[in-house]
C-alpha cells in the first residue's frame, strides 16, 4: 500500500500492540474505545477533569481541564499516539499536540467540524450535497435569509450543541424572533422584549453596543422521509471502509434508535457508502467520520452533519460487525489494516437514558420471556456514569435477532421507553 503524509504531517507511523493510546477525553466513547483496543494489547491513558470518568475506569487518567496544557504535554509523554473521543476539543491544546506529539487525525479536521459553517462548505467542497443554508449575524439577517429559503427553517448555533441544544425550528415567520433570541440569548439584549413601536435594528444596534454575538446557521428544512448514517473509516495510510448504514430514530431531539439493515433501498445504501467514503478521503481523515443524512422521498440524500470520532449511531457494530466501531477506529490511528465491517446479523440499537436505566438493568437481570418469544438476543453495554439524569445517555442496549422488526417490538413491549 502507498503512503501518504499524516494530517499532521508526520510520515504514517504503524504501532503495533503494546504501544500506549492517548485519549482525550475521558467518556463512554473513550471508555468502549480503551476496551476494544485493550483485548488487542494495547494500553491507554486518558485526560479527563471528571473525578470518576467512564473511561478512567478502565484505564489511568490524568485529571485536569481540557484546556491545560502542562495536563496535554502531560498526555503527550505518556502516549505513542493521541486521539479524541469529542470534536469540542480546546483548539489550541489540539494544535500544542499535533506540533509536540504523534495525532495523525491532526487538528484541521477538527477545526472544520467545530463549525458548522466551515463543516458545510468543506463537505460542499468534497462534491457532497447538503441542505441549503445561510449564514446569519442579526435578527434583521435572519429576517432576509429566512425569505430567501422560505419556511420551515431550522436556526442553529455554528458553533457548540448537540442533541438539539443551540438549535431551533422556525414554521411560521412570526416564529423568527423567538428563535433568534433562544438560539442568541445574549444578543443585543435578545431576551429583553423590545421597545414599544422598536424594529428589527434595535436589536441590530443592541447587538453592536456591546454584547457579543455569536455565529449562527439558517438550514433550510429538508421534508425527508427518515435518517441514516454511516460510519467511515480511513487509516493513516489511506484505506478507507465504511460500515452498513444506520437508519436512526430520534426522540426529543436524542437518538432512541438505529435499524440495521437501514429500511431504504439498497442503492441508497451503497450511495449513502460512497458519499461517506468520499468525504474521509476528501477530508484526509484518520480514524472514524460519522455521516449523519437525510433521504427524501424521492431518494435524495443531504448530509447533515460530520462526527469525527466513534458515533452513537455505530453502537450497533459492538456486536453485530465483525469489527466493531471502536476496533476500527483503534486499527486506523494505529495504522494497521482495517476490519472487516461485514453485518453480521440484523440489529437494533437502543439507548438507554437515565429515565431508563434501572428498568434496563433489571430486566436484563431476569429471564427475559417476550426476547425468547421474538428470538433476541438483548446485549446490554453500560457506560459507567456517576450520576443517572433524565435525558443523558447511560448505556445502549444491541438487539440482535433474525429481522428488525423484532427487535422494534421488544423495544415496544419492555415498555420502558414510553417516558
Amino acid at each position: 500500500m502507498s503512503y501518504v503524509a499524516a494530517p499532521g504531517g508526520d510520515r504514517p507511523r504503524t504501532l503495533r500492540p503494546g504501544a500506549t493510546i492517548g485519549v482525550l477525553g475521558g467518556g463512554q466513547l473513550g471508555r468502549m474505545m480503551a476496551l476494544a483496543g485493550s483485548a488487542m494489547g494495547y494500553r491507554f491513558v486518558a485526560l479527563d477533569p471528571a473525578p470518576d470518568a467512564p473511561c478512567g475506569q478502565v484505564t489511568p487518567q490524568i485529571h485536569a481541564a481540557y484546556n491545560d496544557r502542562d495536563a496535554a504535554r502531560e498526555l503527550a509523554r505518556r502516549s505513542d499516539v493521541i486521539t479524541y473521543e469529542f470534536e469540542n476539543v480546546d483548539a489550541g491544546v489540539a494544535a500544542l499536540l499535533t506540533a509536540e506529539s504523534y495525532v495523525p487525525q491532526g487538528s484541521a479536521l477538527l477545526y472544520t467540524t467545530q463549525h458548522r459553517l466551515r463543516e458545510k462548505a468543506a463537505i460542499e467542497a468534497a462534491g457532497v450535497p447538503v441542505a441549503p443554508y445561510r449564514k446569519v449575524g442579526s435578527l434583521a439577517e435572519l429576517n432576509a435569509a429566512a425569505a430567501d429559503l422560505g419556511l420551515p427553517c431550522v436556526l442553529k448555533t455554528a458553533t457548540g450543541g448537540y442533541d438539539g441544544k443551540g438549535q431551533a425550528v422556525i414554521r411560521r415567520p412570526e416564529e423568527l424572533e423567538a428563535a433568534f433570541r433562544q438560539v442568541a440569548p445574549g444578543a443585543g439584549g435578545a431576551q429583553e422584549a423590545p421597545q414599544a413601536g422598536g424594529t428589527d435594528s434595535s436589536t441590530d444596534s443592541a447587538a453592536s453596543a456591546g454584547n457579543v454575538m455569536p455565529e449562527l446557521v439558517l438550514e433550510k428544512f429538508v421534508a425527508f422521509s427518515c435518517e441514516i448514517s454511516v460510519i467511515a473509516a480511513r487509516s493513516a495510510s489511506g484505506e478507507v471502509k465504511s460500515f452498513p448504514p444506520a437508519e436512526n430514530i430520534h426522540v426529543n431531539n436524542i437518538l432512541h434508535l438505529s435499524i440495521v439493515p437501514a429500511r431504504v433501498p439498497e442503492e441508497i445504501q451503497r450511495r449513502a457508502c460512497e458519499l461517506a467514503e468520499r468525504l474521509v478521503s476528501g477530508l484526509n481523515a484518520v480514524g472514524l467520520l460519522a455521516v449523519e443524512m437525510f433521504v427524501t422521498d424521492d431518494g435524495e440524500l443531504f448530509v447533515n452533519e460530520l462526527a469525527p470520532r466513534p458515533h452513537n449511531s455505530g453502537h450497533y457494530t459492538m456486536d453485530a460487525c465483525v469489527t466493531s466501531q471502536f476496533e476500527q477506529h483503534v486499527r486506523a490511528i494505529c495504522n494497521l489494516p482495517l476490519g472487516d465491517t461485514s453485518l453480521l446479523t440484523p440489529v437494533v440499537m437502543v439507548n438507554v437514558l437515565g429515565q431508563h436505566l434501572d428498568g434496563a438493568v433489571e430486566r436484563i437481570s431476569e429471564m427475559d420471556e417476550a426476547a425468547n418469544r421474538l428470538g433476541i438476543s438483548p446485549k446490554l453495554h453500560i457506560y459507567g456514569k456517576t450520576e443517572s439524569k433524565t435525558g443523558r445517555k447511560m448505556g445502549h442496549i444491541n438487539l440482535l435477532c433474525k429481522d428488525t422488526g423484532d427487535g422494534l417490538s421488544w423495544v415496544e413491549q419492555t415498555n420502558l421507553w414510553r417516558n
